[in-house]
């Protein structure tokens, strides 16, 4: 395992004063007679999403080492995109972060208000491609959003605090996009956490690590457009997470565009919370019925950076 639980214990305590803890709140609304469902709202973080974990985890090894001044490279549909160009404006690096077009307008801006420069692409595939060049002919040093020990180690520590707070987790729920925030999880799941099972919810309209898993490699899928922006988008052919996932996440659900409409409706009408497409990812799978959900359970609600004329839409 190239990512252990000592990795995330030390990320923990390398990020504390920079990261707070997030709330884990007992939903009543998707609670049943069966199941205490618990919401894990790391949309509360500064830069509303769990991204910022990871970053600063990363930002910190980085600047640590001596490389003060070097600039930092990334590929985002968003949300790491923001949280990485947070953690280097803390660090003093300069920051080039290769976006999406699609990404939202909501993410962008706050990324531009950060001092980074951004680079726009066609889609997420082609700004990863890119700033994987860009960074290996000397543009700067790649910081993968989800392929990277630091970023997965840094998204981990959510693992951390669920077994502190709810030590007697029988399900965790997790969204799936390139796989860094269920590898971080799973990794400290498994140790803290061994009776819990970890499921991961993807999208039908990118889903790679489902059809990797059934062909037995990493394959390539025709990606959608989908509400849930930040899970869309093909895996990385060196990524670490694929191994970790097969290794570590015991199931992996797929929801459809109309359950993850639904359950973001239903989470800002009930819960009174504003969540991002990827973050309706949790309760859709056990509103749908694709999770039977016993005991106590976590869901990740993973981020809040949505376009106001998107939540509008869904509201309406």
């Amino acid at each position: 395992m190239p990512i252990t639980l000592d990795d995330i214990q030390d990320a923990a305590e390398r990020i504390a004063a920079l990261v707070p803890q997030s709330p884990l709140r007992l939903s009543e609304w998707l609670s049943t007679p069966a199941a205490n469902v618990h919401l894990k709202l790391e949309v509360v973080q500064p830069t509303c999403s769990y991204k910022i974990r990871g970053a600063c985890n990363a930002v910190e090894q980085f600047s640590s080492s001596g490389a003060a001044g070097q600039r930092l490279v990334t590929a985002s549909a968003g949300n790491h995109g923001r949280a990485l160009a947070y953690a280097a404006a803390l660090f003093d690096l300069p920051l080039t972060v290769f976006i999406s077009a699609g990404a939202p307008r909501a993410k962008v801006d706050a990324i531009a208000r950060s001092g980074a420069e951004l680079v726009r692409c066609p889609d997420y595939d082609a700004a990863e491609r890119a700033a994987k060049t860009f960074a290996r002919d000397g543009g700067g040093v790649y910081i993968s959003p989800y392929s990277h020990p630091d970023v997965i180690a840094g998204a981990g520590t959510i693992g951390l605090e669920l077994a502190a707070q709810q030590s007697d987790l029988n399900t965790i729920v997790v969204p799936i996009g390139g796989g860094g925030l269920i590898s971080g999880i799973a990794i400290a799941a498994k140790a803290l956490l061994p009776d819990a099972r970890v499921v991961g919810v993807e999208v039908a309209a990118s889903c790679p690590f489902t059809r990797s898993l059934a062909a037995g490699h990493l394959v390539t899928i025709d990606v959608q457009p989908s509400l849930a922006d930040g899970l869309t988008g093909n895996l990385d052919p060196d990524t670490l997470t694929l191994d970790i996932v097969r290794d570590l996440v015991d199931d992996i659900v797929v929801v459809e565009e109309d359950e993850l409409r639904a359950a973001l409706a239903g989470v800002v009408t009930n819960e009174h919370l504003v969540i991002e497409g990827a973050a309706a990812a949790g309760p859709a799978a056990l509103l749908s019925g694709k999770i039977q959900a016993t005991g106590n359970v976590a869901i990740i609600l993973s981020g809040a950076n949505v376009d106001r004329s998107v939540l509008a839409d869904v509201l309406r």
